[in-house]
């Protein structure tokens, strides 16, 4: 059967699209380190789902170059993108191609980006993108410009924050305008390979700033401490596989780790410091949890995983780090953790184990009262449900923060059984109202055996059961039935599927 010239035309223009038409530019990327577009977008979604978008647009620059190196160096316009199913739901995919002129954004492919970003926000998909590359990207003469200002790709990518979730992929160097792409994501995936930057090394140098190697602009230890980053693998594409998978809906096969040592999860007593991570990952499906920018706050943990299948955000004090205090960082993450979880409609599990608030005169000069105040207005403007678990000590306004304000604010207050609630930390709060008493005693045995006597007496009477006989908080409960109950509370707020996100937009810190 013959084929028409026509479409022998349209096959052969499509084969000079693929990754086998430049096998020395895929060798150099390769050797790097790298890979390409197609190879990323083929890893991540389902096989034969791709439906691409674009593919046959070139840079906007026939005034210097011949179509025959058009072809060849600017193919797709260096982004790639298109609709495609992931598990078998159904996702939008984009990728800056760093094999053309460093991944750099073409005026036509800022026509391509928006083009898809409306069918996104049509059809409301979640989006992988992966934003590797050098900013804007100057010499397209067949357009005329003078600042290119008017471009409304980033207007457009901003626009769908709260509305679809956005995963954005640093796999590389990543400056300007791909950068921004990275900023406005809900979440940033980075590889140890990535450098991230508002500038890359030729507009530092233009600024007159010097010279930069663009592996020093950004480099992930910077962008993981500083919290630009949300999580850092050696595996980009699963793990964007895995965090889209969060907002795909319910997973059908889950299983439930044992949860009988949860029981001595927790040491007895105030003062010893524990790793938080383990109780979250018994608390949740095997294998289901994701630590979110984990190096910056690290005393208020943050993370996604299930139960039973359903999403879930969970936020927590680790008592590592500053006794698990919230310092100003921890207020702005956790706030912005909040507004991720309820415009996509995540219930919230919050664990509880915090001395307070952060105090003193260093702690104020970081803008304390406003960053911290963020948890509490985050948490009030919540639709989905907060469930609170105070693990331990649940003292001050620091634990009324964690529990969206009050302890009768969460959907349902739970205290573990060797759990102590108080205004503020027992010892600080007998120091104070007992200060006169304490300072009589001329002895200073003396003096701090009546505090620890005073102090074990507040303890007695502060106990999680002494404060839920009094209806402050909705039941104690054996530690390895927390996850039932988080269960079943679950079931009654979804039931029907009535679980919705709020929409509104998350902001990007």
């Amino acid at each position: 059967m013959s084929i028409r010239p026509e479409l022998l035309e349209v096959l052969a223009r499509r084969a000079l699209t693929e990754d086998s038409a430049r096998p020395e530019a895929v060798e150099r990327l390769h050797a790097r380190g790298g890979r390409t577009a197609r190879e990323n977008l083929a890893a991540l979604v389902d096989e034969g789902s791709f439906v691409e978008y674009g593919r046959f647009v070139t840079a906007a620059q026939a005034q210097r170059r011949p179509l025959d190196e058009l072809l060849d160096r600017s193919v797709a316009d260096g982004i790639v993108g298109g609709l495609a199913t992931i598990d078998g739901q159904q996702v939008a995919v984009m990728s800056y191609d760093y094999l053309v002129m460093a991944g750099t954004q073409g005026m036509r492919g800022h026509r391509k980006t928006d083009r898809l970003i409306d069918v996104i926000e049509r059809l409301g998909l979640p989006t992988v993108f992966f934003a590797a590359g050098g900013g804007g990207r100057p010499g397209d003469t067949d357009i005329p410009l003078v600042s290119a200002l008017d471009v409304t790709t980033f207007a457009a990518w901003a626009r769908l924050s709260g509305r679809v979730p956005r995963i954005a992929v640093v796999e590389d160097n990543c400056f300007a305008g791909n950068a921004v792409i990275a900023g406005c994501s809900d979440l940033v995936v980075a590889t140890e390979r990535a450098s991230l930057g508002m500038g890359g090394p030729a507009m530092i140098a233009g600024g007159g700033l010097g010279d930069v190697a663009a592996a020093d602009v950004g480099p992930i230890e910077v962008m993981e401490a500083n919290g630009v980053v949300d999580v850092t693998t050696d595996d980009a594409v699963g793990t964007a596989r895995e965090l889209i998978g969060y907002f795909l809906g319910r997973s059908a096969g889950w299983t439930a780790p044992d949860q009988a040592p949860l029981r001595d999860a927790v040491p007895e007593g105030e003062r010893t410091a524990y790793e938080l991570l383990p109780i979250v990952e018994t608390i949740c499906d095997e294998d289901s949890v994701t630590v979110l920018r984990p190096a910056f706050a690290p005393e208020l943990l943050t993370a996604l995983g299930r139960i039973e299948g359903r999403t879930v955000g969970v936020l927590g004090n680790d008592t590592r780090h500053w006794a698990g205090a919230i310092t100003a960082d921890a207020g702005d993450k956790a706030a912005r953790f909040l507004q991720l979880c309820d415009a996509h409609g995540f219930p919230v599990v919050s664990l509880v184990d915090t001395p307070g608030m952060m105090v003193g005169a260093d702690a104020e000069r970081t803008g304390l009262v406003r960053h911290t105040s963020r948890l509490l207005v985050a948490a009030a403007r919540m639709e989905v449900p907060l469930v609170g678990v105070v693990l331990r000590r649940g003292y001050g306004l620091g634990a009324q923060a964690m529990l969206g304000g009050s302890t009768h604010e969460p959907l349902m207050t739970l205290a573990w059984p060797g759990a102590h609630l108080g205004a503020m930390g027992l010892e600080g709060a007998v120091r104070l109202s007992m200060r006169r008493e304490l300072e009589a005693i001329e002895d200073e045995e003396q003096r701090e055996a009546r505090l620890r006597e005073l102090t074990a007496y507040a303890q007695a009477s502060s106990t999680a059961l002494e404060v839920a006989r009094v209806f402050e908080i909705d039941d104690v409960i054996d530690p390895a039935e927390t996850r039932g109950v988080l269960a079943r509370l679950l079931d009654a707020v979804d039931r029907d599927g009535r679980l919705r996100g709020s929409g509104r937009p998350v902001d990007t810190w």
